[in-house]
């Protein structure tokens, strides 16, 4: 994924390439880890379904040019991600 680009191309488990569109990322030094928020190009044509957003840990490379996702793997992580994001859409409502 490229750090700092509002697009990312993410694979999924089946090996489909998606192209999404960047919400937000931050870092968090309570565990050491970059995130990102994400969502998939397209998804919030359909105005009935609600957009899914999707979040990641992720290393940034040496260069700063492609990191590698990660799965976030616990509970705290969510709910760090989870506040996080829910001040981001507060500010933006504003």
């Amino acid at each position: 994924m490229n750090h700092g680009e509002n697009n990312i191309t993410v694979v999924d488990e089946d090996g489909n390439e998606q192209l999404c569109e960047v919400l937000f990322t931050f870092d968090s030094e309570e565990f050491g880890k970059s995130y990102v928020l994400y969502y998939p190009i397209g998804a919030d044509d359909n105005d009935d379904d609600e957009t899914e957003i999707h979040a990641s840990a992720f290393i940034p490379s040496e260069n700063d040019q492609d990191g590698e996702l990660m799965p976030i793997e616990t509970e705290e992580e969510w709910d760090l991600i989870e506040e996080m994001l829910n001040t981001f859409l507060d500010e933006e409502e504003e």
